[in-house]
């Protein structure tokens, strides 16, 4: 009888196990899959734009309106070699997308049929007859009842450039342009292109962010009744500049305010648009600055600024993204956003929307995720669930593969090399903490939801959670964090 009643409750003790193990496969393959895939070139054709989604996206511009986010984007897009291109479609300039969960993205037209005629003789006069032949990098914000979009117009290569306004009582429009905000000629330090709005929490002053490549970052005072420059013809102030600027690339910020901190985020974006573009970060208690970096520096100097949020990088089963900046920021209540385009690899041309959710490391950091949003549920994370392997990744700076123009590699000047990419290394976490495969860091500990991991010289904060693994296709835990260089630490659990 004690033989078959031991049976009995091992029998039983075995079910419940089974039972769990099931219950816990199943969960991890639910079906979260966002069914997108990174390759568009079959629907690269002009009368597929329906079906773009989040293709076709260069330097994004993202605020929340009603139940949707919307996302207004430069006017770039990929044709693969053997597309033919439908006249018969019209197209304009602006592109203009919507969602429910900022994963799916419906296409919804153009702002504008062409570009205002204001923008197109300034540039062309300024720039001695060069014709601009798109709209760039839009900014949108929302004023009372009004949405306020910000778009550049220019000529590649050149800083004959020119930032209006057209407002409209919903993103969807129609819209009315309003006129010019600030214009440069061949003559000015700045170009103005790439505008961002940053607004003052305490008194409601709003400020200029634009700037890209030439001069740096410059902020200019604006009208809030209006949108306009504050005082006509005023170009603004330096704010943000890199050394050797006629070789190394800044541009493109965006400015948010983290009302927990009390303090004001400027991102901006580093280097060759569609290799090694990506991310970095300094922080203010005034939106029109000085900003300053994570080891204090000024970011009107002309020292390289750190963190490093995003960079081109690798996971296995990938061939890679490039080209990872220019990002758009949003808050939707406590939740943080980051809205950046991405340049798949080999060929690095198709560009598809990145969102990825962003966190805050202990000391009032912001950081990404290593994968891209999409929309899983929030579940506990136990200790045990990290014990495995893990596909890690040092963002870390690279040089370049080939000489730059103007701050850019020409076009047919790259050549698909993995070691061009930040790659991932496969670590082993070990049971009671030990790390196998990454030198110099010895040992993990997981507590109060931070991954610990203990180097020689020093010691990682990790913030961990689920996400979905773009590249395998199922559930995962993620982690991301500085070290103390300013670079990011991306992990995925594998």
């Amino acid at each position: 009888m004690k033989i078959k009643k031991t049976t009995g409750i091992i029998g039983i003790i075995g079910i419940v196990l089974a039972v769990g193990l099931i219950s816990y496969i199943t969960n991890a393959n639910e079906n979260y899959d966002p069914g997108i895939s990174d390759d568009y070139s079959g629907i690269a054709d002009i009368s597929h734009f329906k079906k773009w989604g989040v293709y076709n996206v260069h330097d994004p511009s993202c605020i929340k309106w009603g139940n949707y986010y919307y996302a207004f984007s430069t006017d770039a897009i990929w044709r693969s070699p053997d597309s033919k291109n439908d006249t018969s479609i019209k197209i304009g300039n602006i592109q203009v997308r919507r969602s429910t969960d900022l994963v799916h993205w419906e296409f919804v037209g153009w702002v504008f049929d062409s570009i205002p005629y204001e923008a197109r003789s300034w540039v062309e006069f300024a720039s001695g007859g060069r014709k601009p032949n798109g709209i760039w990098a839009p900014y949108v914000l929302k004023y009372k009842n009004e949405c306020r979009l910000y778009y550049s117009v220019s000529i590649f290569g050149a800083n004959t450039s020119f930032i209006g306004l057209a407002i409209a009582s919903s993103p969807e429009g129609p819209w009315r342009n309003i006129g010019c905000v600030v214009k440069t000629s061949a003559t000015d330090a700045m170009n103005a292109i790439d505008p961002t709005v940053a607004v003052d929490a305490n008194n409601g002053r709003q400020w200029l962010i634009y700037g890209s490549y030439f001069g740096g970052i410059y902020g200019l005072e604006l009208e809030p009744s209006t949108g306009l420059a504050k005082i006509p013809n005023d170009k603004g102030h330096l704010i943000a500049r890199r050394a050797k600027s006629n070789e190394r690339v800044i541009e493109a910020p965006e400015v948010i305010y983290n009302p927990e901190q009390k303090k004001y985020f400027l991102f901006v974006s580093y280097d060759a648009l569609f290799t090694h573009y990506n991310v970095r970060v300094g922080r203010s208690d005034n939106p029109e600055g000085p900003y300053f970096d994570y080891f204090g520096q000024n970011m009107a100097d002309t020292t390289n600024n750190y963190p490093v949020l995003t960079y081109a990088y690798r996971f296995s089963q990938h061939p890679g993204w490039a080209g990872v900046g220019h990002c758009s920021v949003i808050r939707d209540g406590s939740n943080y956003f980051m809205l950046h385009q991405g340049r798949l690899a080999p060929d690095n041309h198709m560009m598809v929307l990145h969102v990825r959710k962003i966190y805050w490391t202990p000391d009032g950091w912001p950081v990404v995720s290593p994968e891209r949003f999409a929309s899983l549920p929030p579940k506990n994370i136990k200790k045990r669930q990290l014990q495995g392997s893990w596909e890690i990744i040092t963002l870390s700076e690279i040089a370049d593969s080939s000489k730059l123009w103007q701050g850019q590699i020409r076009w047919g000047g790259w050549k698909y090399d993995t070691s061009l990419f930040n790659n991932y290394r496969r670590v082993e976490f070990v049971e009671n903490g030990p790390i196998k495969n990454w030198a110099p860091y010895t040992k993990w500990n997981f507590k109060n939801n931070r991954l610990e991991i203990v180097g020689e010289k020093d010691t990682l904060q990790l913030i961990i959670d689920h996400e979905w693994d773009w590249e395998r296709k199922n559930p995962t835990i993620i982690f991301t964090g500085l070290n103390k260089h300013g670079i990011t630490i991306w992990g995925k659990k594998i």
